[in-house]
This record gives structure tokens, C-alpha cells and sequence, in this order.
């Protein structure tokens, strides 16, 4: 009996053992540190850190710091082009790394100093801050942040009975989000202009019903509580584009148009920008062509249009790219129209990739003017993609009036999973246009509605009377885009701090028949949309109306739930005056209640960033 007394003791005694050393392996911690090159301990910005086997990482900072949440037990990948990569496992929460030069890559790279070539084949050298290498790393510490952003008030609370109608262009834009993203991951926030919310709530996929009928487009909308305000409203309205498979899309006439001035030169940039079009690359048909076209102090045409066979040869033209000199972006933006008009594919989609920091410098460089040139280009029926790279000087102002102007969208890729999301898992939705001029009207049944606000769309707002002018530019939907936008509103009969106070019209009378007409209506509102087929000058209408079923958010739809976590995510880093005691913790746990439709994991992954983002605060 004792023998066996004791023979428990020691099995429950392994148990517990065993249960303590997962608990420990699986602990969640916030892990810190610098990585700095092992030759003379200089730090180094634009490493790559990542939990090895997923997709969540960072980017070490300007003084090669970096912070992310890992699990003890986790294995971190450091990479850096031109240095050896480690693998370190999670220990403790400081964890300090030095990369060592990799013999292999430094035996054939070319040293560029300022703006001076230095070829050295087969020779070693050391690698020291001051230095640029082809091809290699490039540890060049920041001086100045220089970065710009458009300002923007956030919408306010309008009167529905003053003011019944809401209009705004879509936007499919999404580089706000990733751009973000990596001020969070480099252990900072970001500047308020940076956040556009309807790009965080672009970024993500949702699980709507595809187009049924002969319009390209569908309209989705479901009403709830607003979680940040209960007695409020949340107004969900969701667009998505017809799917169109990669055998049927339209031969592509392509131009790459690369900026290969100085500016470019850090890992993050040029480097990074190259192995993102090499995926691009790899993606294109025998049918679609590519030319390359770059620009610095000069611009070049690097490569005559070339088909989508002889991918070797378009590779072996990024492969030769490096960056030196001045930027006159404005005469690349002009070339490039001209290599795209002269192999102009008729009925296909032709297309310029602008792959730039955005900091041009000579010839046109005004965002004004840009906009303007941009203007009288867009209507040759070429559109422009703008992907943009890089931090520290990085121009978010600039990269938004292009893509907007250019019938275009805009991409920030900080590494290379985000340059695959854009260039390879919505390689339909970025390069081909399925429905273009798309715009929305909602008009608000005053007798349910006493105001309103959309969530986001600050720089897409447009007149009422545009609505109906088909002359009027709007935004573009690719294959398989969706779109979704928010409204907040306060009911009839709700005393809200936020209602604005308008004194009763006096001249403006509403009839008694009319009245009772709106009252008995049950509609909250009235979605309108209007859109051109790609090659169509005139728009076609789509209208839906919306009923509130009173559904509370715990029975609302995974879509619903999500963007209204993403969105009240926005809030929270605008420090919005409409958040309330809304809290990190309540984004998080509204959005763990919507992973099911999580294909690609950018759902779980946005989980990790408020969970930085709450650390941070």
C-alpha cells in the first residue's frame, strides 16, 4: 500500500510538472531588444523579425530596436539581405542579436558610397554604417523623420432631417492599415493623419454574397448596436465585385514604373520592392507584357515590353536595378504613359505599377501639379497602381493623390508577406478593374433617423448632385474587391450629447401627409450605388433599402462584428471623441468573436497588432 501511495504521489507529482512546464512554454510575453551588425555593433534598421513557422513579425526600427509578443518556447527568425540569418528561441524578454556579414553575398556586391558606384567582383570587405550595398544590406540609421501625411477632420454627426443625404466615392485603398501596422511594430504610434479608417476596414476580407445578376457588384447591409455606444446604431453596408478567375481576366499591358533614386536605398525599399515585383512576376501569362521604366536624377526605359513568357528576361532587368541620385518622379510618371499608350492592349487591362517612397524632388513634384498631370492621363484608359515602401521619408500625401487621380489603388508593403497579399492572393482584385466610378448614396429616413456619421471616407466625401453626374470621377473596384463602410447613428427619441442642436426650420414646413407617410415607413435608409463597366461612359444604378430588426450584436453577422472592432480599433488611435469607455480589450474581444472567416489569418493577426497596440498605451 505504501508502495503504491507513493508511486501516485510521483505521477501526480509529473503531472503537475508537466502541466507547469506547458503553461511556462506557452506563456505570452513582450520581447525586446536591439539588433546590431556583430562587425562593429552599429545598429540595424529594416531587420526582418519573425516568429518562425507564422506570419507575424516586425521590422527593427531607425536605431535597430524592435518589440513583439511571442510565446516562451517561440523560435525568432532574424533576416537582413546580406547578413546571415539566426534563429533564436524565446527565453526571457530581452533578447539583444548581432548579424554577421554573409561571406556568400559580400563576395559579389558592389559598394555604393553617397551617390558614387564602387564595383568590387570577388573581393570581402568590411561592412560599416555609411555604405550602401547592391544587393546587400544597407544599415544606414535615419537622421530626420520626414514623413507627410494629408490632414483631415473626422466626420461629424450630421441633422438627417436637415440633411438627409450622404454621399462619398468607395475607396479600396488599404495602405493606411500596413503602414500602421509598422509604427506599431516598431513600438510607436503613429501620426493621427495616418489613420484612415476605412482603409483599416478595406484591408480585410468579408465573407459577402457574390453578384448574382448582371451587375458586377452586390450590396450587403445589416443594423445593430454600436459597441462603443449602445444606445447608437451601426450601420454596416458591404460591396463586393464579381470574381473574375485568372484564365478569363484580359491579357495585361504592364509598365513597371520603379524609383531608383538614393531615397531608395535602404533594405525596405529598393531591395524589398524587387523581390515583391518578382512575385508579381511570377504570376503573369504568355498573353500579358511587361516594360520597365525607371527614374532618379533621369529617367530610363530598362526594358522594352516583353511578354509574360519570358519571365528570365523580365527578371533579369529587376535583378539589375540599384538606387542613386535625385528623383524626378514627375517625368517617370510621364514616360511610363507613353511606353503604356504605345503597346496599349485594347479591351485589356493596361496598367502603370508605381513603386516609389513617394518623395520626388525634381521636375514636377507638387502634389498639385502631379494631380493635375495625373488628371488629363487617366481618361487614355490606363490606370495606375501605387505601391508604396519605406519609412522615414516615406510620402503617404503624395502616394494617395496618384492612386486617387490615377483611377488607381494604393499599397504600403513593409515586407514581403504583404507584398504576396497585394501582388499574388489579390492579384485579380489589384491589377484588374471590374466596375470603376462606383459611388454611394444612403438618404436617412428622418422620422427613424435623428443623425448620423460615416465612419471614415473623410477625403472620398462628394456633393449630393454628383451622385447622378456621370462625369463625376469616383473610385475603382477590382476582381473580387470588397468594400465596406459604416455609419453611426443616433435614433429618434435618443438624448445624445453628440445630436447637433439646430434650431426648427421656419420656412420649410413638412405637410401632414407626409409626415404620417415617413412615420409609418419602416425604413432606417435607403442605400443608392452607382457604377460604369470598365469600358462605359454612362453609370448604372443599384438601390437597396434597410429596416432595423432590432438585432443585438451578439446575434449579428462575423462581418458585422469584425468591422466594427476595426473600426472602433481606428477610434481608439485617433483618440476619437466618440470612443467613449470603449478599450483595447473590447476591440479584442469583439473581434475573437469573428475568426471563423479568417482565410489568409490577416484577422488573427490583427488580434496580435491591438494586443501590441495595448501595450504600447
Amino acid at each position: 500500500m505504501k508502495t503504491s501511495s507513493f508511486l501516485k504521489k510521483i505521477a501526480w507529482g509529473l503531472v503537475i510538472f508537466i502541466g507547469l512546464s506547458n503553461a511556462v512554454s506557452a506563456q505570452k510575453i513582450q520581447v525586446n531588444g536591439k539588433v546590431m551588425l556583430a562587425a562593429d555593433s552599429s545598429a540595424l534598421p529594416g531587420v526582418t523579425i519573425r516568429i518562425k513557422n507564422t506570419n507575424i513579425g516586425v521590422v527593427s526600427n531607425s536605431q535597430g530596436n524592435y518589440t513583439i509578443q511571442a510565446n516562451i518556447g517561440d523560435t525568432l527568425h532574424f533576416s537582413f539581405i546580406g547578413l546571415e540569418i539566426q534563429n533564436i528561441p524565446v527565453k526571457e524578454r530581452k533578447l539583444n542579436v548581432y548579424l554577421k556579414e554573409d561571406e556568400m553575398v559580400m563576395e559579389e556586391a558592389t559598394i555604393v558610397t553617397g551617390y558614387g558606384v564602387t564595383h568590387h567582383e570577388s573581393a570581402k570587405f568590411k561592412l560599416h554604417s555609411g555604405m550602401r550595398i547592391r544587393g546587400g544590406a544597407m544599415p544606414l540609421a535615419y537622421t530626420q523623420n520626414t514623413e507627410e501625411y494629408n490632414k483631415f477632420a473626422a466626420n461629424r454627426f450630421l441633422p438627417a432631417l436637415n440633411e438627409p443625404l450622404s454621399t462619398f466615392s468607395i475607396d479600396v485603398d488599404n495602405a493606411a492599415y500596413s503602414n500602421v501596422r509598422r509604427f506599431i511594430n516598431q513600438g510607436t504610434f503613429p501620426p493621427v493623419d495616418a489613420i484612415r479608417t476605412e482603409e483599416f476596414l478595406n484591408y480585410f476580407t468579408y465573407n459577402y454574397p457574390a453578384p448574382q445578376e448582371k451587375d458586377p457588384v452586390s450590396i450587403t447591409t445589416e443594423v445593430s448596436n454600436a459597441p462603443w455606444n449602445t444606445q447608437h446604431k451601426l450601420v454596416h453596408i458591404g460591396i463586393k465585385a464579381k470574381e473574375v478567375s485568372t484564365d478569363n481576366l484580359p491579357a495585361s499591358n504592364l509598365v513597371f514604373l520603379i524609383d531608383v533614386s538614393g531615397s531608395m536605398s535602404d533594405a525596405n525599399k529598393l531591395p524589398l520592392l524587387k523581390s515583391s515585383l518578382k512575385l508579381l512576376v511570377k504570376q503573369l501569362r504568355p498573353q500579358d507584357r511587361v516594360a520597365i521604366v525607371t527614374y532618379a536624377n533621369h529617367t530610363k526605359e530598362v526594358l522594352a515590353s516583353t511578354p509574360g513568357s519570358d519571365k528570365a528576361k523580365i527578371l533579369d532587368a529587376i535583378d539589375g536595378l540599384y538606387a542613386s541620385g535625385g528623383t524626378a518622379g514627375g517625368d517617370g510618371i510621364q514616360r511610363a504613359y507613353r511606353v503604356a499608350e504605345s503597346n496599349f492592349t485594347k479591351g485589356g487591362n493596361n496598367r502603370i505599377i508605381l513603386a516609389t517612397d513617394g518623395d520626388f524632388n525634381i521636375g514636377i513634384s507638387s502634389p498639385r501639379e502631379l494631380e493635375k498631370m495625373i488628371e488629363t492621363k487617366r481618361t487614355s484608359g490606363i490606370y495606375l497602381t501605387v505601391l508604396g515602401f519605406g519609412m522615414g521619408n516615406y510620402k503617404d500625401n503624395r502616394m494617395q493623390v496618384l492612386a486617387e487621380k490615377g483611377n488607381g489603388n494604393h499599397a504600403y508593403i513593409d515586407n514581403l508577406t504583404e507584398a504576396k497579399k497585394v501582388l499574388v492572393n489579390e492579384f485579380g482584385g489589384t491589377l484588374f478593374t471590374v466596375a470603376k466610378d462606383v459611388k454611394i448614396q444612403v438618404e436617412f429616413n428622418p422620422a427613424k433617423v435623428q443623425a448620423y456619421r460615416l465612419i471614415g471616407y473623410e477625403s472620398r466625401l462628394l456633393e449630393a448632385k454628383d451622385f447622378n453626374d456621370d462625369t463625376k470621377d469616383a473610385g475603382e473596384m477590382g476582381a473580387g474587391h470588397s468594400v465596406t463602410a459604416l455609419y453611426e447613428i443616433i435614433p429618434v427619441g435618443v438624448k445624445s450629447n453628440f445630436a447637433p442642436n439646430i434650431d426648427p426650420l421656419k420656412y420649410q414646413k413638412t405637410e401632414k401627409n407626409e409626415k404620417k407617410m415617413l412615420t409609418d415607413s419602416p425604413e432606417l435608409l435607403t442605400v443608392k450605388l452607382r457604377y460604369k463597366q470598365p469600358d462605359s461612359h454612362k453609370s448604372s444604378k443599384m438601390e437597396v433599402t434597410v429596416i432595423d430588426n432590432n438585432t443585438p450584436i451578439k446575434k449579428s453577422s462575423e462581418n458585422f462584428r469584425f468591422s466594427a472592432a476595426v473600426a472602433g480599433f481606428g477610434m481608439l488611435l485617433q483618440n476619437s471623441d466618440y470612443k467613449n469607455n470603449f478599450t483595447f480589450d473590447d476591440v479584442i474581444d469583439l473581434a475573437k468573436q469573428a475568426t471563423n472567416y479568417d482565410p489568409e489569418g490577416y484577422r488573427k493577426e490583427f488580434i496580435r497588432l491591438v494586443e501590441s497596440a495595448a501595450l504600447l498605451k
